[in-house]
């Protein structure tokens, strides 16, 4: 769970573009890191931390709003991700990828609460979908604003845990509990299409009671207003089916499953990172 603490630009500032633009540079200097931490000697869960970034960059811009929003990442296998994304962001001072990996150092395979903006350690899939509803209910019990936004993966729902919240959250009327789900159709042993297919994912969260929109996982303008919307009336949670591409920014890699866990050695990594626009 983080909590992000930067001052940045907003929406309503009428510089929409110049944030984009913010978060848009963002989104390179994290992928170069995310690429930084797969040349470690550990390697890295490359595919999905890539697909899960502009997500991850957009949620962390509304947490720093300062309204209570918590961003819990379900998916906690994208730790580099996750690592990349908050210290782009000014929520981690440090730069997390020379010690990803490393005795001594907060930055494991799965995050923890030692690293600064990680309230929640993830990394069993479904459990991080019931800590942001959770956190979602306890803001409203406060009077206060804030959301619980959990960012799952599409393989991820294949968790029984992740419906049973979603059952839960609709029937306490959590308008304000974010379910998005980077759909980038890939699982840690291959498609998820092949393993255990998801027909109709909107249909399926609105069958749960919830608000439900598509989007493209990638288009940081668009995440970045459905996250600003004001959820204090609302009685649905809601739900983002945000399409993304596993391995996003290294073409070397996009949509291929056997990205999912990679190692490299630092010229492939260097080569890789000069591609990254």
């Amino acid at each position: 769970m983080t909590t992000a603490v930067l001052e940045e630009p907003r929406v309503g500032d009428g510089d929409l573009a110049g944030l984009v633009a913010t978060l848009t540079e963002r989104a390179v200097r994290a992928r170069r890191l995310v690429v930084d931490m797969a040349a470690s000697p550990r390697g890295c869960h490359l595919g999905g931390s890539l697909s899960v970034l502009d997500i991850l960059i957009a949620a962390l811009h509304r947490a720093s709003a300062g309204d209570g929003t918590e961003v819990v990442l379900s998916k906690g296998h994208a730790a580099a991700g996750l690592y990349a994304a908050l210290h782009v962001s000014g929520v981690l001072p440090e730069n997390p990828a020379p010690l990803y990996g490393l005795a001594g150092h907060p930055y494991t395979g799965h995050p923890g609460p030692k690293v600064p903006g990680v309230r929640f350690p993830t990394g069993s899939l479904g459990h991080g979908v019931p800590y942001a509803a959770g956190w979602a209910l306890s803001q409203r019990l406060r009077g206060r604003h804030g959301l619980g936004v959990a960012v799952a993966g599409d393989g991820e729902l294949q968790e029984g845990l992740v419906w049973e919240t979603c059952q839960v959250a609709a029937a306490q009327q959590l308008g304000n509990f974010v379910l998005v789900v980077d759909r980038n159709g890939g699982q840690n042993d291959g498609m998820v299409a092949d393993i255990s297919p998801l027909p109709r994912l909107a249909e399926r969260f609105a069958a749960f009671g919830f608000d439900v929109t598509e989007a493209d996982g990638h288009d940081l303008r668009a995440l970045t207003d459905l996250l600003a919307e004001d959820r204090s009336a609302a009685r649905k949670p809601l739900a983002v089916v945000a399409d993304t591409v596993k391995g996003k920014g290294v073409r070397a890699v996009e949509g291929k499953p056997g990205c999912h866990y990679v190692t490299i050695d630092q010229a492939r990594a260097a080569k890789w990172k000069r591609a990254i626009r």
